[in-house]
C-alpha cells in the first residue's frame, strides 16, 4: 500500500484492522492513524478516565451492603458514611471471577479474571488497566499509573502477564508528574529513548533474517513479536513526543510521604490527592492504587489490633468491631475522594462524571480466603447510580460484565473481557453526552 493511499483511508482503521496478502494476515498494532476511529470519543469530547483501587483484604459485606437491591441504602453501616455520594454510586453484590481461587494469591487476578495455575507455573494475562492504556494511552504523558499505599505490588499486569512494579511515593509521583526535568536529565532521557529505538532496529533485522528458516509454528510467535516491537517503537515515539512539551503547572505544594507503614488511611488518602491532580491535568486517563493492607496497627481510634489480624476475623465480635472502624476510615477517605473530583467543573459536567472509579477485593470473606462475591463499588463516569445491584450470592455473576461495560464506556468496541458474558446487567449508561 502506497503512503498515499495509507492516509487516504486512514480514518477507516480500526483495532480490527489486518492486513492481508498471500493468504496471510496480521492485526496490525496501535498506529497513529487508528486514534481517530479508535479514540473517537476521547478526541472529540471530553476525556474518559479509570482508576481502580483494590483492597487486599476485602470488606465485611454485612456492614456494606443494605439488606435488600434497589435504592434503600438506610440498612447499611457503611454507606451512612457516602448517603451523599448515593447518586453517583453503585453498589454491586453477588458477582465475582469463574474459576478464581487461591485467597491472597487471588490479588493477581482482580483486573484480569485469570485463574491463576498453582505456585510455580503460575501466568497471568493483560490487566483492565493496561487493556485500556494499550490502545488510548498514548493520548496523555503518562499511558497509565501504577500505585500503591505500601511496597510494589500491584494489580496491574501487561499482556505478557508481568505484573507492573507499583509506585508507593506520592512524593515521587508528583515529581514526575509535575517537576520539570532539569537539562542534564532530558539529555539523558533523549538517549536512552535513541538507545531503545536502535536496539529495537537491531533486534528486528535480526529476527527478519530467521523467518526463511522457521517453522509455522515458529514463525506465527515471530510474528506476534514484530507486533510487540512495533508497539514499543510507537510508545517510543510518543515518549519523545511528550519529552518534548513542558509538564502542567499546579498550585498544590508536593506532598510530604508518610512514613509510617501503618498508616494506610494517610497513605491513601495523599495518594488520592496526587490522582485527583493527575485526573485534572490529564496527566493520566488510567490509573490503579492497591491498598493491600499489613499486619501492622492501623492509627485509628479504638483500634489495638493489626489490620490483617483483625480480616481474619473468625467471627469473633471484638476483631469485627475494629475491623469494621478501620474500613469505614478506609472508604470515608475514599468518598471524600469522590467528592473532591465532583467539585472540579469539566464542560458542563464534572470530574466524577467523567471518570470511572472502581473499588474492589478479591476476597469476599477475607476471614476464610473466600474469593467469591467481592465486595464492588463503582462510581461516576457517567452511569446511572444510586442502586445496589443485587445478584446471585450462590451462582455470581461474572464481575468482568462490569469490565465490558467500562471498556464500552470508553469508547472502545469491545463485547468480551476475560470471563464476561456481555455487560453487566442493570446498569445502564446516561442519555446525555457527560
Amino acid at each position: 500500500m502506497s503512503t498515499r493511499l495509507f492516509f487516504n483511508f486512514q480514518k477507516r482503521l480500526s483495532r480490527r484492522t489486518v492486513l492481508r496478502g498471500a493468504g496471510a494476515s496480521m492485526a496490525l498494532p496501535w498506529l497513529t492513524a487508528m486514534e481517530p476511529a479508535f479514540a473517537k470519543l476521547a478526541v472529540e469530547k471530553t476525556p474518559r478516565r479509570f482508576v481502580g483501587i483494590t483492597l487486599g483484604l476485602g470488606l465485611v459485606s454485612e456492614n456494606l451492603y443494605p439488606k435488600e437491591a434497589g435504592t434503600d441504602w438506610s440498612t447499611s453501616r457503611y454507606m451512612q458514611h457516602l448517603k451523599d455520594l448515593q447518586p453517583d454510586l453503585t453498589l454491586i453484590s453477588g458477582s465475582s471471577h469463574p474459576g478464581v481461587s487461591g485467597g491472597h494469591r487471588a490479588s493477581a487476578s482482580i483486573l484480569t479474571a485469570n485463574p491463576l495455575a498453582p505456585a510455580g507455573r503460575a501466568s497471568n494475562s493483560i490487566s483492565l488497566d493496561q487493556y485500556m492504556s494499550k490502545y488510548l494511552g498514548n493520548l496523555t504523558r503518562f499511558p497509565s499509573l501504577t500505585l500503591s499505599v505500601q511496597g510494589n505490588e500491584s494489580s496491574s499486569y501487561t499482556e505478557s502477564g508481568a505484573m507492573i512494579p507499583a509506585l508507593d511515593s506520592p512524593s515521587a509521583v508528583y515529581s514526575q508528574l509535575f517537576i520539570e526535568n532539569t537539562q542534564k536529565e532530558r539529555e539523558l532521557a533523549a538517549q536512552r529513548l535513541q538507545q531503545g529505538r536502535s536496539i529495537m532496529d537491531v533486534v528486528a533485522e535480526d529476527a527478519k533474517s530467521l523467518m526463511k528458516e522457521l517453522a509455522p509454528s515458529d514463525k506465527d510467535r515471530l510474528d506476534n513479536y514484530f507486533t510487540s516491537v512495533r508497539d514499543l517503537e510507537v510508545r517510543l515515539a510518543e515518549s519523545q513526543r511528550w519529552s518534548d512539551q513542558p509538564k502542567p503547572v499546579v498550585s498544590e505544594p508536593r506532598p510530604v510521604d508518610i512514613g509510617n507503614t501503618a498508616d494506610v488511611i494517610g497513605r491513601e488518602r495523599l495518594m488520592f490527592d496526587v490522582i485527583r491532580l493527575a485526573l485534572a491535568t490529564d496527566s493520566s486517563r488510567f490509573i490503579t492504587l492497591n491498598l493491600q493492607g499489613g499486619g501492622s496497627v492501623v492509627p485509628v481510634q479504638g483500634v489495638d489490633q493489626g489490620y490483617h489480624g483483625l480480616s481474619h476475623h473468625g467471627m469473633d465480635d471484638e476483631k469485627l468491631a475494629q475491623l469494621a472502624l478501620v474500613e469505614e476510615a478506609l472508604l470515608k477517605t475514599w468518598g471524600q475522594f469522590l467528592r473532591e473530583l465532583k467539585e472540579i467543573k469539566e464542560e458542563q459536567a464534572t470530574l466524577l462524571d467523567h471518570s470511572m472509579i472502581y473499588m474492589t477485593s478479591n476476597l469476599g470473606n477475607s476471614s476464610n480466603h473466600d474469593t467469591k462475591n467481592m465486595p464492588v463499588l463503582f462510581a461516576g463516569g457517567g452511569f446511572r447510580h444510586g442502586q445496589h445491584l443485587a445478584f446471585d450470592r450462590a451462582n455470581n455473576e461474572p464481575l468482568c460484565n462490569l469490565y465490558v461495560s467500562m471498556l464500552q464506556r470508553l469508547g472502545l468496541e469491545e463485547d468480551r473481557f476475560a470471563s464476561s458474558t456481555g455487560t453487566l446487567r442493570g446498569l445502564e449508561m446516561t442519555r446525555s453526552s457527560l
